[in-house]
């Protein structure tokens, strides 16, 4: 019995000590995923030791402690809040984390501040894909790149490291996810600042902005909330190229109002407009007549723009830029950068337009070469180029004589005399005409020969009767010879004034006609005629001398009278 009794003595006793440990184990469970405050006992550079009253202390790192690219300062003794994961791990040790312990208290504050739709404060400590990761006081966000700025930023190192506000978008507990967006502030305070500045902007106003982006055609200039447009030739009063040529990105410049559009809210901006207009003073400058250094500012297919003075550029044109160069590419008579003496040709200040000369700087081949020659004088060139309406010949080194095609030939006017001529024909020719101011010295090849046809114009006149051969008879009427080298032509409504005979096959090959020349082509000495208004005449003068047929006479009998006289 009394072994019994020790028994039950023994069992009650393990019950109690199991009930003890139970509740004992049960109280430290209860610690497990709860944020406890504990003592820093411990702490090398590495790690921190925390007791929080269980069975042992854990070790958590020191990077824990501190926020996002700083260094905690702490000591031993202090109190510190972690989060406990486990009782112990393999080695006995609590398993504790300052970072959770944050995350879990930031968590919390978050969650108030993102229902009261507040701003809260974040740095930016890392890059991620898509994004940045930003530390809000223990709980980490997610940046995206479209939300870090209201416009692309390159180079955001300025940012990292730095307390700022941030708008929380999203919240997402059970999975861990807060999106925040540093644009909806700015946002947020760039249209406070252009509510401001729009009711101050006026134009003629003279603000200082940033650059915020370069085109081609100008520039975007941040005015604090509001931005304006500088176009490119409202840059310098100089001519400026393209805008990187004077501004970079992030330039603070100060800038004038020239147009304000309220209902657009759109700002045009000027910056020469704060300099002097050198236009003002440009006539009494730059007179006409007087020369000038100048550089060589832009070349087009026109002619090349000179630049005077900062601001100041004359256009010369390329008919002005070289005495004998003609249709060539102005860039092939002068390089951008270049220095050029330049005369001045016209002011107009209305136009902002000065007109420049080159050649007028350089001795005139053409006054020197005329002024050495006579017309009349023969001489022998070279053939340097044949165009549709003649030969271009060498007169020396510098300039060309032109041949125009009609005083080639005397018997052939038509193009196919060119091709008589190939470039480099060595040919004699005669100067016909020479004009300095023109530019211009005219030749002539058939000149050097007598006229054939000189003795076949006497007596040939509009208005004259002539006897003509009837050489060809075509449809449209017939061609004629007159004094055997003059060449006419007899239309089919002028072979007759009765409209029964204007027939062409009624004149035969070689047939003798009368008749009136109408017209003289004095280049193909071309005649022509008509017997239909010789007749005309005749019947008229023959009516008037010898009377109506009342008087006894037929009207044939009056004719041939008439003729009859014409021929004696």
């Amino acid at each position: 019995m009394a072994g019994t009794a020790a028994k039950l003595q023994d069992r009650e006793e393990s019950n109690d000590f199991a009930a003890l440990l139970g509740e004992v184990l049960g109280e430290n469970e209860a610690f497990v995923g709860s944020v406890v405050t504990g003592t820093i006992v411990s702490m090398n550079s590495d790690a921190i030791t925390v007791d929080v009253g269980l069975k042992s202390e854990g070790r958590i790192p020191l990077k824990e402690f501190g926020l996002a690219g700083q260094r905690a300062e702490l000591e031993i003794g202090d109190a510190v809040e972690v989060f406990v994961e486990r009782l112990e791990d393999r080695n006995g040790e609590a398993v504790l984390s300052r970072e959770k312990a944050r995350r879990e208290e930031a968590w919390a504050d978050l969650e108030v501040l993102h229902a009261k739709e507040e701003n809260v404060t974040g740095v930016m400590f890392g890059k991620v894909k898509g994004g940045f990761t930003v530390d809000l006081n223990g709980a980490v966000a997610f940046l995206p790149g479209s939300q870090v700025d209201v416009r692309p930023i390159r180079d955001v190192s300025a940012l990292m490291g730095v307390p700022q506000p941030f708008q929380i978008l999203k919240m997402d507990r059970a999975r861990g996810n807060i999106v925040v967006s540093r644009r909806a502030i700015l946002e947020e305070s760039q249209a406070e600042a252009r509510s401001e500045i729009m009711g101050t902007i006026e134009e003629g106003k003279i603000l200082t902005g940033i650059v915020k982006n370069i085109t081609d055609y100008g520039a975007f200039v941040d005015l604090g909330g509001i931005d304006g447009l500088l176009h490119v030739t409202d840059i310098s009063w100089k001519r400026v190229n393209h805008p990187t040529e004077a501004l970079s990105v992030g330039q603070q410049i100060d800038v004038m109002v020239i147009r304000y559009n309220q209902e657009t809210n759109r700002v045009s901006l000027g910056m020469k407009q704060l300099a002097d207009d050198p236009w003002e003073a440009a006539e009494s400058l730059y007179p006409v007549g007087a020369t000038y250094k100048g550089r060589i500012s832009n070349i087009t297919d026109y002619g090349a723009f000179v630049e005077l003075d900062d601001g100041i550029e004359g256009l010369v044109h390329v008919s002005e830029m070289s005495w004998t160069k003609k249709n060539v590419h102005p860039g092939k008579i002068v390089s951008t950068s270049q220095e050029v003496d330049v005369m001045v040709l016209d002011v107009d200040l209305e136009k902002r337009r000065i007109s420049l000369g080159i050649k007028q700087t350089q001795e005139n081949p053409w006054a020197a070469y005329i002024d050495s020659k006579k017309v009349g004088e023969e001489l022998e060139g070279e053939v340097r180029n044949i165009t549709e309406f003649g030969l271009f010949v060498a007169l020396n080194d510098e300039i060309d004589g032109m041949v125009h095609i009609s005083d080639i030939s005397w018997e052939d006017q038509s193009d196919e005399i060119l091709k008589s001529y190939k470039v480099g024909d060595k040919v004699m020719t005669k100067i016909l005409e020479m004009d300095a101011d023109k530019e211009r010295v005219a030749l002539g090849i058939k000149q050097l020969t007598e006229d054939p046809f000189k003795g076949a114009m006497d007596g040939v006149a509009r208005g004259s009767v002539v006897t003509c051969t009837v050489t060809e008879i075509e449809g449209t009427g017939v061609k004629v010879s007159v004094n055997e080298n003059l060449n006419g032509y007899i239309k089919k409504i002028d072979i007759s004034s009765e409209r029964s005979e204007q027939r062409p096959e009624r004149l035969a090959v070689g047939e003798k006609v009368d008749a009136k020349i109408m017209k003289i082509d004095a280049k193909t000495r071309e005649l022509t005629l008509s017997i239909k208004v010789y007749e005309q005449e005749q019947n008229k003068k023959a009516m008037e001398e010898f009377g109506s047929t009342e008087s006894g006479a037929s009207l044939g009998d009056i004719l041939g009278a008439a003729l009859g006289d014409d021929k004696k």
